[in-house]
């Protein structure tokens, strides 16, 4: 990492009817230059094209397109002088952003990022997560404390979780198609922890990772942190582009690899089962290890619950798959319980990192957890009935206050992976802000600093009455009547 940006690997290259083939079927039939350069510029600043990577020869993709090779050349020219590319003799081409897109830095709380909570009329549509169940805690808590007297007679150390909650997260696994022994799992402080942990004991700074582009925040701070090498393959409206991923995974033989194939956040695409079964089998051949992101598995709205990516793999053949998950969306984020699956000895490799870490979880905590898990499957429909409902309230409150704006309803997960029409996410982020209201930019999410700042995120998490006067604001601050522009980018926290 130099001067606060991500070292990325410079060997990677697009080639011509691969990008041909991401540009609008418009700008193939009719390549003028600034047409396609525009194109260009859009699939680059929505993560489709990555940053530092070499563009195709001007010949090459003036024969993929049809066009003539002036056409082309005046294009990357353009290219050049708007700063999304630039040029070195005998090298090529190459992608990347103007001055002025630093890479996204540290993210504070919202209390202490000078933004109102609801307690003072604010509205934080940053957090993808609902509050607790009144009436499932205060049951869960009062089981707990009456199992906590037998358990207080020992020490209290479990570095590799409670054995009761161990077990009932293996068979939770095992019920899901993916036969698992308590051996098998490490219960963690949440499934941020868990990633933590597993990147620390298997990746040393300076190691290639492969990411989703977007991707959920947090992880990507923890890679920065870590002064590991981010590779991102892009994740689109339309889902993942598994060629592409297996061609990346081929070149850059990374270290790790990070997924969240079950409602992907922020999009909320799901992953086909034949790509699952491409992905399994491509890390397998490069040697890497797999990290897939269980935390939003359960929560399908319109579809079954998917299997764990996991589990139609031959025995032995997923040894390289590593599971995170938590209780953080389906119950509580305050909860802080989560949990890793992997083969045994690796585990216990992760239970070494982990005393090095924090000795050991709280035990009332896993207590309450345990209970939960134990009446998930009477408790969670109806969590999920709520969470339809209050997709449908955001549904309508876009359409009624920001018709311009573009969405497509995921089949699961906690949010609206919003398109704006125009990049200025961190410019309504900074007003909206001013307004009360705490938004998720697009930015945020992006495995290269400056993508996607014509996204936001918006969680259906709130109240339904909430969600109506988040959208109200944001589309006061949206057309405030002063045009937005993009501005310098700032400390934001999302979960």
């Amino acid at each position: 990492m130099a001067n606060g940006r991500v070292v990325r690997t410079t060997d990677r290259t697009i080639g011509s009817r691969a990008l041909a083939a991401l540009l609008p079927a418009e700008v193939r039939a009719r390549p003028g230059y600034r047409s396609l350069a525009e194109a260009v510029r859009s699939l680059v600043l929505d993560g489709r094209v990555p940053l530092h990577v070499r563009l195709p020869a001007e010949r090459e993709l003036a024969e993929a397109l049809g066009a003539s090779r002036a056409t082309v050349t005046a294009a990357y020219d353009l290219l050049r002088e708007s700063g999304y590319c630039r040029s070195r003799r005998g090298s090529g081409t190459w992608t990347e952003l103007p001055d002025g897109h630093g890479p996204v830095g540290a993210h504070l709380p919202v209390a202490t990022a000078g933004h109102r909570t609801a307690r003072d009329g604010g509205i934080d549509l940053a957090i993808a997560a609902m509050g607790a169940p009144e009436d499932g805690l205060a049951e869960a808590l009062a089981r707990a404390a009456s199992r906590l007297p037998a358990l207080a007679r020992d020490p209290g150390y479990h570095p590799f979780g409670l054995p009761e909650l161990r077990r009932a997260v293996a068979d939770r696994f095992t019920r899901r198609g993916l036969a698992t022994r308590p051996e098998q799992i490490l219960v963690t402080a949440g499934a941020q922890q868990a990633f933590v942990l597993v990147a620390s004991l298997l990746c040393h700074a300076g190691d290639r990772v492969v990411t989703e582009n977007p991707t959920y925040a947090n992880v990507l701070d923890a890679l920065r942190h870590a002064r590991l090498r981010t590779v991102p393959v892009a994740v689109s409206d339309a889902g993942w582009d598994m060629e592409t991923t297996e061609s990346t995974l081929r070149q850059t033989v990374p270290r790790l690899a990070y997924a969240i194939p079950d409602f992907h956040n922020p999009t909320g695409a799901l992953m086909p089962p034949e790509q699952r079964l491409r992905l399994l089998a491509a890390t397998r051949r490069t040697g890497t290890w797999l990290v897939v992101d269980e935390t939003i598995a359960d929560i399908a709205l319109d579809v079954p619950a998917p299997a764990p990516l996991a589990s139609p793999a031959p025995r032995g053949a997923a040894d390289h798959v590593v599971t995170i998950g938590s209780l953080s969306k389906t119950h509580w984020g305050g909860l802080r319980v989560g949990w890793i699956r992997a083969t045994e000895k690796l585990v216990t490799e992760l239970a070494t990192v982990r005393v090095a870490a924090d000795m050991t979880g709280s035990a009332l905590d896993q207590l309450v957890a345990l209970t939960l898990l134990e009446r998930e499957e009477q408790t969670l429909p109806a969590r999920l009935a709520q969470l339809r409902d209050r997709r449908e309230a955001l549904v309508r409150a876009l359409r009624r206050h920001t018709p311009q704006w573009t969405w497509r309803v995921p089949p699961g997960g906690l949010s609206l992976w919003v398109d704006l029409g125009a990049p200025v996410s961190s410019a309504l982020a900074e007003r909206a802000a001013a307004g009360g209201v705490h938004i998720g930019r697009g930015a945020r999410f992006g495995a290269d600093p400056g993508t996607f700042e014509h996204r936001i995120r918006i969680p259906y998490t709130l109240p339904a009455d909430r969600l109506e006067e988040g959208v109200r604001r944001l589309a006061r601050a949206f057309h405030d009547g002063v045009p937005l522009a993009p501005s310098v980018e700032r400390p934001h926290w999302v979960a």
